[in-house]
């Protein structure tokens, strides 16, 4: 098992070594970094709000009454409530943040 493992690591780290790396930004200008940053954020935290929508829906479904879960599934849905007013606030962050650093 050792053998193998260090062979795979010969193996892997010889080619890694003859390759030339070339990194090219996908973004040209900071507009669009900004623009990028603004999806980004806007999609974690539309999809952490749908899961914690989701914990609160199957919290309150087994609930059965009890006061307390049904008080923690409120809790769920007020979190998702919060993720997504946070993700719909999102483009006006990323405004605020071309204002700061100069973008068109």
């Amino acid at each position: 098992m050792l053998v193998l493992i260090a062979a795979a690591l010969v193996v892997t780290g010889s080619a890694a070594s003859s390759e030339t790396v070339h990194i090219v930004a996908l973004a040209r200008t900071v507009d669009e970094v900004l623009n990028n940053i603004r999806n980004w954020i806007m999609g974690i935290l539309a999809g952490v709000a749908v899961v914690f929508l989701t914990i609160g829906g199957l919290r309150y479904l087994m609930a059965s009454g009890d006061p307390g879960e049904t008080e923690k599934a409120k809790g769920s849905f007020k979190a998702a409530g919060i993720g997504f007013g946070l993700a719909a606030l999102a483009p006006l962050v990323v405004e605020i943040l071309k204002g700061i650093v100069g973008g068109v």
